[in-house]
């Protein structure tokens, strides 16, 4: 009976932890048409206080930095590389060097242009990891679908 119960408490214990999975990342999309044959993506990430996320262009040797994978179509061609805002940039011992991120919410854009005018969706996945003052969290794909309106 001892074994049934204590098996019992390891699970119901082993469940309430898998349930606080930390997520200090939320994802959004969006996208506008510029014009019949150009239009821009935006994806955002909305960051919680004390954590953030880290550039496109971290140096090597430091954290993942964002990157972002978008399908090929042949309804759209990407126009470049995704676009950020200015980073903070600072020293992190953790990693011994400088190192660019975002805090509280960051929005890339990517312009593409539009090879039909039919295009509907832009689809990819984009890789991030995020830290605060006292650990990093694995990093982490998300799968995106971007509608286009009209």
């Amino acid at each position: 009976m001892k074994k049934i119960l204590l098996i019992v408490t390891a699970l119901i214990i082993s469940v309430g932890v898998k349930a606080q999975i930390e997520t200090p990342v939320k994802w959004s999309y969006a996208a506008k048409r510029l014009s019949s044959t150009e239009a821009v993506v935006f994806l955002r990430a909305t960051i919680a206080d004390g954590w953030h996320i880290y550039s496109q262009d971290v140096k090597d040797g430091g954290p993942i930095k964002t990157s972002f994978t978008f399908t090929p179509s042949k309804e759209f061609s990407l126009v470049g590389k995704a676009t950020e805002p200015t980073p903070i940039t600072k020293y992190e011992k953790s990693f011994s060097m400088n190192v660019s991120y975002f805090e509280k919410s960051v929005t890339f854009q990517q312009k593409i242009k539009l090879k039909s005018p039919n295009a509907s969706v832009v689809k990819g996945q984009l890789e991030y990891m995020t830290c605060n003052d006292r650990k990093c969290l694995p990093p982490e794909d998300v799968d995106f679908s971007i509608p286009l309106g009209k």
